[in-house]
């Protein structure tokens, strides 16, 4: 290869693919993102919460619908424990249409090109390069990168087409936008339990003047049932269902998470970022804040290697070692979801409600909880409340030492 028509090709104009643009646009490179979509931000399939650390970022707080201090979560049977402080912002909830436009906007802005209705079928390792043949327009188009980058989600082409294994776990989701929803001004609402989110949980989460309602399950635990059929249990619920009895649905979402980074998010000039490489978080299944400091660790190493064209596997290597610190604090993070939660039948999670509800352990939640890092507080709870010391026994060594 003589020349390159591009230093990088992103796959992906999500937040994260935007970002990650953006940040190596403003290091000095030729950058080319693809969407394989018409628009940016659809279709929509998260709950759409942006932490503040991950907002401070970009600063898009004009796409901020509503801020969320705390929640109310509900265990199976009804048992009701209230977190959260109003003096302390917990997460934002945003439109996600207008927070995708403004980081492929920033991306745009630094010098990078954007190509709608455009995706990858091929790409050959060639001297000194890639070459990419991208569909676009019904047309096939050839293009020579030094690196190609996947941020394509949980589904992403660059992991397959590369054989870069599977992430650790895919969580399948439903979500429904209603009005009419009574909520609590700054809560956003949980729900457990076997027949509404087997393994993980059910949400509310207030968004402007409407709400959110979705479902969270892990596929091996629906048992033939639909996350549609987990959203008639939930609105139609005994204990819940006057709640839901005046909403009107304005809009319903589907979409699946990959949870759980493997260790392979590399190959030669080929690094994926974000969802595609598993980075959603188990606990919540955030994705945006931990692929924004995936970026933030990679990018300046990816803009001097890129420059120096040095992007073999052995250097990506290297460049890609801390992200390592972060699939560990996942994995801790899920050990500790499985033993307060997707372990648990409907009677123990009662059980380990009506622990979290006491106002000792309220008190606990709310110092030392913090949605980004849910590892320190599991672990105290683990230590300090003596009904939980058992639970320490089933945890696995490296979770305790780190």
């Amino acid at each position: 290869m003589h020349g390159h028509d591009y230093d990088v090709i992103i796959v992906g104009a999500g937040p994260v693919g935007g970002y990650l643009g953006h940040q190596l646009s403003a290091g000095g490179l030729r950058v080319l993102i693809l969407e394989e979509h018409k628009e940016i931000g659809k279709p929509f399939q998260c709950a759409g919460l942006v932490t503040p650390s991950a907002m401070n970022r970009v600063n898009l707080h004009s796409s901020i619908l509503t801020d969320v201090w705390g929640a109310r979560i509900h265990s199976p049977k009804g048992v009701e424990v209230n977190i959260g402080d109003p003096e302390i912002l917990r997460t934002h909830v945003v439109c996600r249409k207008l927070f995708d436009e403004g980081c492929v906007r920033q991306a745009i802005e630094s010098g990078a090109t954007l190509w709608l209705g455009s995706k990858p079928i091929d790409a050959i390792h060639e001297e000194n390069g890639m070459r990419v043949t991208i569909e676009r327009e019904g047309k096939n188009v050839e293009l020579r990168t030094r690196l190609l980058c996947g941020a394509d989600g949980v589904h992403s082409w660059t992991r397959r087409y590369f054989k870069m294994g599977r992430v650790r776990e895919f969580m399948v989701g439903f979500q429904v936008e209603v009005s009419g929803y009574e909520g609590i001004s700054g809560r956003l609402e949980m729900f457990s339990g076997e027949d509404i989110a087997p393994g993980l949980f059910a949400w509310v989460i207030p968004n402007g003047k409407a709400h959110r309602i979705g479902v969270w399950a892990q596929p091996e635990r629906l048992d033939g049932r639909s996350c549609e059929d987990l959203y008639d249990n939930l609105v139609n619920h005994p204990l819940w269902k006057d709640r839901f009895k005046d909403t009107h649905q304005t809009g319903r979402f589907k979409g699946s998470l990959a949870c759980g980074m493997h260790g392979n998010i590399f190959k030669d000039r080929v690094v994926i970022f974000g969802d595609a490489a598993g980075l959603c978080k188990p606990t919540t299944g955030g994705g945006i804040t931990p692929g924004f400091d995936q970026v933030d660790m990679l990018a300046p190493h990816l803009v001097t290697a890129t420059l120096r064209n040095d992007l073999s596997a052995t250097h990506l290597k290297k460049i890609c070692k801390p992200v390592e610190k972060v699939r560990k604090e996942h994995q801790r993070a899920r050990i500790l979801r499985d033993l307060f939660v997707s372990s648990c039948d409907d009677d123990e999670l009662d059980t380990t409600f009506e622990i979290f509800a006491r106002s000792e352990v309220v008190s606990l939640i709310n110092e030392v909880g913090d949605i980004e890092k849910p590892v320190p507080l599991g672990i105290r709870l683990l230590k300090d409340i003596p009904e939980f010391r058992r639970m320490a026994i089933r945890a696995t060594w490296a979770l305790l030492t780190g």
